[in-house]
This record gives C-alpha cells, sequence and structure tokens, in this order.
C-alpha cells in the first residue's frame, strides 16, 4: 500500500495544505501502521482492512508503552487515513470511523510573568550586534504572539514598517495580519539599523533574523539563545520560544481582550484550542487568590 500512502501524503500537502512538520508525521504514523497490519495480518490491500485490525494495532501500542497523548496522535492519524481512503473509493466503508479520540488530561502550558519578560529582555546588552538582534526576538515573538518557526520564517519583505504590521504565513500556509508593538517596531528597527547588515557579512539572505554566520537563525539557535537568557535572568523553570507566545495570550487575555480576538492573533482555525488560555488565566487568578486573601481564623 505504499502507492496509497504516498497519494495520501501528497493529498494532504496539496488539497488539505498541511504544514510539513504535520505531514512527515503523518507519514511516520501510517507507515507504521501499515507495517504492523502487514506483519501480523498478511494485509497488503486497503480493502482488507477492518476494524478489529485497527484495535489489535491500538493494544499493540498499549502493550509497548505508548503515551495516552502517542496513541491519541497515531489514532487521530488513522483515522485521517481512512476519511481519505473513503474519499477516494478506494474503500466502501470507514472503518475507522467509530474510533473515539483517547480522553487527555489536558496539560496547561507554562507562562511568564510579565516581570520575567522584563527581566530576559534587561539582560540583554544592547550594545553588540547580537544584542541587537536579540531584543528584537524577544519582543517580536512575545509582541506579537508568534510561533517559532513563523518567527524564524519571516522576510524583509512581510514586514511592512508604516502600517506596524507583519504578514505571517502560518500552519497550512495560511496568511495572517499581525500587528507589532510598539517596543517591538522599534527594536527591529534598531537590529536592521545597527545590526542585520554587518551579521549579512557579503551574504544575501532574505530572513530578518540571522545567526553570526550571516544564516538564517534555525530553531535550535533561538533555543540556546533563550536558555542563556532566561538563566541569567534568574528564571529557573524551563521555558521555550512557545511559552512567550503563550505569556503574550495569557497577558492580553487578563488584560480584557476577547477570545475570538485572541483566536485571531494566534492563527488559530478552532477556537477549542484557544481556550486554554481562559483555564491559564483561571489558575493563576486561583493562585493569587490563595496567596493574597487573608486568612481569617475564628475564635
Amino acid at each position: 500500500m505504499i502507492g496509497l500512502l504516498n497519494e495520501y501524503l501528497y493529498y494532504l500537502e496539496n488539497t488539505k495544505m498541511l504544514a510539513q512538520n504535520t505531514i512527515s508525521s503523518y507519514k511516520i504514523d501510517i507507515s507504521e501502521y501499515l507495517l504492523f497490519l502487514k506483519k501480523y495480518h498478511d494485509i497488503d490491500e486497503a480493502k482488507a482492512i477492518e476494524r478489529k485490525h485497527i484495535e489489535a494495532y491500538l493494544k499493540s501500542l498499549s502493550r509497548h508503552h505508548f503515551t495516552a497523548r502517542s496513541i491519541s496522535r497515531k489514532l487521530s492519524a488513522i483515522k485521517s487515513f481512512h476519511k481519505y481512503l473513503l474519499i477516494e473509493s478506494e474503500v466502501s466503508i470507514n472503518v475507522a470511523k467509530e474510533f473515539k479520540s483517547l480522553k487527555l488530561d489536558q496539560k496547561l502550558p507554562s507562562v511568564l510573568s510579565i516581570e520575567e519578560v522584563v527581566a530576559i529582555l534587561n539582560v540583554i546588552k544592547n550594545d553588540n550586534i547580537l544584542g541587537l538582534r536579540n531584543i528584537a526576538l524577544i519582543e517580536l515573538i512575545y509582541g506579537s504572539g508568534l510561533r517559532v518557526s513563523e518567527l524564524l520564517s519571516i522576510k524583509l519583505e512581510q514586514i511592512h514598517s508604516s502600517k506596524r504590521e507583519i504578514i505571517i504565513k502560518g500552519k497550512g500556509s495560511k496568511e495572517r495580519v499581525v500587528p507589532i508593538s510598539e517596543a517591538a517596531h522599534i527594536s527591529i528597527m534598531n537590529y536592521l539599523e545597527g545590526s542585520r547588515s554587518k551579521l549579512q557579512k557579503n551574504k544575501i539572505r532574505k530572513e530578518l533574523f540571522l545567526n553570526r554566520f550571516g544564516d538564517k537563525l534555525t530553531r535550535q539557535g533561538f533555543f540556546g539563545i533563550l536558555d542563556k537568557l532566561a538563566k541569567a535572568a534568574g528564571i529557573t523553570t524551563k521555558i521555550s520560544p512557545h511559552t512567550l507566545r503563550h505569556s503574550f495570550a495569557t497577558h492580553l487575555l487578563e488584560a480584557g481582550l476577547d477570545l475570538r480576538s485572541l483566536q485571531l492573533l494566534l492563527g488559530h482555525s478552532d477556537i477549542g484550542t484557544t481556550q486554554i488560555y481562559t483555564h491559564i488565566s483561571q489558575n493563576r487568578a486561583k493562585e493569587q487568590y490563595l496567596k493574597f486573601h487573608p486568612d481569617i481564623k475564628k475564635d
């Protein structure tokens, strides 16, 4: 069924317009699924797959101690694959349709306080080319709530300085217009005027953010930068670039921004994804209540 798998991946890329990382994950999950069907049930055509075969595969994953989250992700890929098979008339019935996704304990993402974000910015020296770049990095990802992949993929032509906007190409090649905060706008201008050309050297690059060698700054590179800055700022909890996106969303919600507007800013296709931040805000409010409310004891 390798041919079907390749056609399915083409469908994900060109019809569903999914991101390459997502497509790669689906490719791995479905390849493992088809390998299991062939090895243990001698199935090499889609019409021979029955519900019991999917059940056997899921039980196999559980026996091999896959987490509920991993199994849920693999089941999602399987359901998508079988839906595609039905659409393309490769099968007459979707045998995966009735499988219910596993209920997972929702893990709330960690966020920084405003004071911690400021502390990170305060440890960056603004008198050198890397410092100017790093200030722009932090101000922009936090000030506009970008995904790290979006941040590092920004090209110069996507920035509309006069309007203080950036055209962001998000998941599934969907575009959205994101406002730039005043602090982020100033830091970007300082970086462009006093740093980027020196980093670029003799190379021609369209990306906004470059590393010390004049190449596009990588995800791993930014992780390393942020880790060093957080430690220098005295932040002991483990954070990532995505922590700054979570912090952006939580701080705006706490300031009174409505959920629908936040959804648009973050580029979420489903508002259910955005609602996670209401849970974070509620938890933070409870923590503050328990911390500051006077403990009145009765005689």
